[in-house]
């Protein structure tokens, strides 16, 4: 087989085929119909004298030639990637480019969105798609699909660079008019009151990973699929929730809540940015990095 007469982009399918198992999921992850994938995979079988993937029951398995030479495929389309990011010049004030970026709505409110005014002036040309966390970013993150992820250290994996944007502490907030606000809110009071939670996703939060793995006493009424809706959980009522403190301050200016702090010890929050390695020197990246850390410095400080 000569390399003049070989289609780079099989070598791209071949990763995502491999890693699918699933003619359907990988052409819809490549943003191809079934028949173009099916005929992807037909290429391939005839370039590398090899099945490639093999029905075994209702599944595809992988041949054993496949696996041995997964790895080496997904390094090359990794670097394949790398020098064409490179490669390419990028200028904020002309560019069309899309940044993936995983964070939570409240990463986005303290952080993300303070920044866009900003963007919108020197860069107005640029879009943010902003994904919520999942289970598998750190696969999205390996194959190229998120250029960052944003995120508390401990959910952090793989070797790819990672960076820490600021620290930050939780709070208890509470409705303004919470009669159990209007007094020192001792340990005995604290877990005396319903409480509101936040889950995201299987992985947990930091703060509620942390309550649960050191016996959390609190009795749970309210569970929220994001942290801003905790605020929105507490006026007219006498539940708690503990908050990142800056989130908190937002909410607080325009919802009747009051904040005090914790009457029981709490780990300070990292929360770090993660890109590939292979990216590292992508030129738009490096400048939407900057952009993070001088909103960091402005907002954070």
């Amino acid at each position: 087989m000569r390399l003049d007469r070989f289609d780079l982009n099989l070598l791209v399918a071949f990763d995502i085929l491999v890693e699918e198992r699933n003619v359907t999921r990988a052409a819809r992850r490549l943003n191809l119909t079934q028949s173009a994938m099916s005929a992807a995979l037909r290429r391939l079988r005839e370039a590398f004298a090899d099945e490639i993937l093999v029905q075994h029951g209702k599944k595809m398995i992988p041949t054993a030639a496949a696996l041995s030479l997964a790895p080496e495929i997904s390094a090359v389309v990794a670097d394949l990637r790398s020098l064409i990011a490179r490669g390419l010049s990028f200028d904020p004030s002309q560019s069309q480019r899309i940044f993936r970026i995983v964070a939570s709505d409240y990463v986005t409110t303290v952080l993300i969105g303070p920044m866009l005014e900003r963007l919108q002036k020197s860069a107005p040309g640029i879009r943010i798609e902003i994904t919520l966390p999942r289970n598998d970013i750190h696969e999205r993150l390996e194959d190229g699909e998120l250029d960052f992820i944003v995120a508390p250290e401990r959910f952090l994996e793989g070797p790819h660079p990672r960076e820490l944007l600021f620290e930050e502490r939780h709070v208890v907030v509470g409705w303004s008019g919470n009669p159990l606000l209007d007094q020192p809110l001792t340990e005995e009071l604290y877990y005396s009151a319903g409480h509101v939670a936040v889950s995201v996703s299987r992985d947990g939060t930091f703060i509620e990973n942390h309550l649960r793995e050191n016996g959390d006493r609190r009795r749970i009424e309210i569970i929220c699929a994001a942290f801003s809706q905790a605020a929105w959980m507490l006026p007219g009522t006498t539940r708690l929730a503990l908050m990142h403190e800056r989130l908190a301050q937002v909410m607080a200016s325009r919802l009747p809540l009051r904040i005090v702090d914790a009457p029981v010890d709490l780990p300070i929050m990292r929360e770090m940015l993660q890109y590939h390695h292979a990216r590292a020197a992508d030129t738009g990246l490096t400048w939407f990095r900057e952009q993070l850390r001088n909103a960091t410095a402005d907002r954070i400080g």
